[in-house]
């Protein structure tokens, strides 16, 4: 019976030679196994692992402290703070339809456009709002939904706002500068960014830091030379002008006397830093530091410098008569006027009643070379390189190609054009004994060496002439602070609009310094088109010095060096010539 059964069961049996190939086979399987193996353990294990590490093992950026900015005594001018951004992994990411409608509500955003970032198709990273404050992401971490994180980063804060735009500038959302020293010293402030090695998991949450790659660098602090106190009665001063003139703009310079740091410097219209920037306000040029950028004819702020070389070689002094009757006076085809007929001058009358006539007359005295290297010797025409972005540096024709009118009207500040800055700083010539003294926004802590243009004789002469225009009879009684003696010049200027003069369109100024015994600041000022009646620099722009000059004065306990209501001035003896 069993061998029935065995008869009927099948036999599998394969030929000796398949039973090799197959067994063959089997080995060259495992040794195929065997030897990906070592490879891929072995001899490309650097790209395994460098594959594996991908997945779980990143590098991620540590951010590095921008720099604070503070004015010279310390105060902060700007401040970084750390915020929170939001972020949303699109292909992790996990909604209900209430979530979305708190997260929208949270981070003031429409549905939609949520909605159009979180499910785009491509990429794993996409912000929904950057700079968000603490509270509103601690809210939004409370919805707990998935695929949505934070980081942090650092938001500029401007503690003077408005006060101090123009000169500190601000940063954008990547916190790079754009504008005033945010920009110019960009590359000292911004620090290093710093990178980590770190593990995440599936969620993208960090659960392990590995190693640091490079630690962040921190930005350096600045210590402008602005001084806090000054610039917001130079910022209130300027814009209350600028308003009660109805100017379409204006700006304020204040100088150390002695280093030429800039104590303060403001503009008008001006906006808020810690406020968005808007293209409205790029269009209207509000952003714009016209005090270093825009360029003006400055009219008769120019006059002391012609004098001042014409007393330095030899050909006046301030005793010398000048006769300016009829009160015109003949160029060519051209006539230079003065307001009134003023008759026979003194040089230092003259500059006291700003005349015209008188001051072509000296000019037209000297060779147009002299005149030239005056005020080439003073600044005009060249970059004063204060590190603010898009500096001007005017206009000062070469002298070989004047005309004897351009010569004369250059000599009373039409046919040149400069910056506000550049008068501020050029008036350092005659408050310091007749050095040029270098512009600095950054705390000066040694003194300043200068470029002599005149020497200190002629420097005194011409200061106590500046003197005369701020008395009786000059063209800005207004500009007087009790207390202190004053000195300085006015400038209306019809204004250059497409190549011409504008009949009813002007530019008026005021540059001054005090006190005159011991000079200790210059005030700048320029108010564009004033309409509202007033035009002229001694009652548009000389009232304005007026007030910042005594307020900064007083801050800085500078000695009176005149009686209370008096402006009293030494008479000015000077002989031709200079004494080096």
């Amino acid at each position: 019976m069993l061998n029935k059964i065995d008869q009927l069961t099948p036999q599998l049996r394969l030929k000796p030679w398949r039973a090799m190939m197959l067994f063959g086979f089997l080995i060259l399987g495992l040794i195929g196994l065997i030897a990906r193996a070592v490879f891929l353990q072995g001899v490309n294990n650097d790209f395994l692992q460098k594959e594996g590490a991908a997945r779980y093992s990143k590098v991620v950026e540590m951010s590095a402290d921008r720099g604070m900015i503070k004015d010279r005594n310390g105060e902060i001018l700007a401040i970084s703070a750390p915020v929170a951004s939001v972020y949303a992994d699109p292909k992790l990411i996990e909604i209900t339809p209430g979530q979305l409608e708190q997260l929208a509500r949270l981070l003031q955003m429409e549905k939609s456009e949520i909605e159009r970032r979180i499910y785009r198709k491509k990429g794993r990273f996409v912000y929904l709002k950057r700079w968000i404050v603490p509270e509103i992401a601690e809210r939004i971490a409370d919805l707990k939904i998935k695929g949505i994180a934070f980081e942090t980063e650092f938001k500029r804060y401007y503690p003077e706002g408005e006060v101090a735009a123009h000169i500190v500038g601000f940063t954008d959302i990547e916190d790079r500068g754009q504008e005033g020293v945010e920009h110019g010293w960009n590359a000292v402030l911004k620090g290093e960014i710093g990178k980590r090695r770190v593990i995440k998991d599936n969620k993208g949450r960090i659960i392990e830091d590995v190693e640091n790659i490079r630690a962040p660098r921190q930005g350096q602090d600045l210590v402008l030379s602005l001084d806090r106190r000054i610039q917001h009665i130079a910022h209130q001063e300027l814009k209350r002008a600028a308003v009660q003139h109805q100017a379409t703009a204006g700006s304020i310079v204040v100088l150390d006397a002695q280093s030429g740091e800039v104590m303060a410097l403001s503009n008008f219209p001006v906006y808020n830093p810690n406020s968005p920037i808007t293209r409205e306000m790029i269009d209207n040029r509000v952003l714009v530091n016209r005090a270093v950028v825009d360029t003006y004819e400055p009219g008769s702020t120019l006059k002391p410098f012609p004098i001042a070389v014409a007393i330095e070689t030899g050909l006046v002094n301030p005793e010398t008569v000048v006769q300016t009757a009829p009160g015109t006076f003949r160029v060519g085809r051209s006539t230079i006027r003065d307001v009134s007929n003023k008759g026979l001058l003194t040089v230092a009358e003259v500059l006291q009643v700003s005349s015209n006539v008188g001051t072509v007359k000296i000019a037209l005295s000297m060779p147009a070379q002299t005149l030239w290297e005056m005020y080439n010797n003073a600044g005009f025409g060249q970059l004063i390189h204060t590190g603010f972005p898009g500096e001007a540096g005017g206009v000062l024709r070469p002298y070989n190609k004047w005309r004897p009118i351009e010569q004369a009207t250059m000599s009373f500040g039409h046919g040149l054009s400069v910056s506000l800055l550049q008068v501020a700083r050029a008036y350092t010539i005659f408050t310091t004994g007749g050095e040029l003294k270098p512009v600095s926004v950054l705390k000066q802590d040694f003194p300043v060496m200068g470029q002599r243009v005149i020497s200190r004789k002629t420097a005194l002469a011409v200061s106590q002439m500046l003197e005369l225009a701020t008395q009786p009879g000059g063209t800005a009684p207004l500009a007087r602070v009790d207390g202190y003696r004053v000195a300085g010049k006015t400038g209306t200027a019809h204004k250059l609009v497409d190549g011409k003069y504008a009949k009813n369109r002007y530019v008026s100024s005021f540059v001054g310094f005090a006190p005159v015994s011991n000079p200790r600041l210059i005030v700048a000022v320029v108010l564009d088109e004033p309409s509202a009646g007033k035009y002229f620099g001694g009652a548009v722009a000389a009232p304005v010095f007026s007030q910042v000059m005594t307020t900064a004065l007083r801050l800085l306990n500078v000695p009176h060096d005149a009686l209370s209501g008096e402006m009293a001035i030494a008479p000015v003896h000077f002989s031709a010539g200079g004494d080096g």
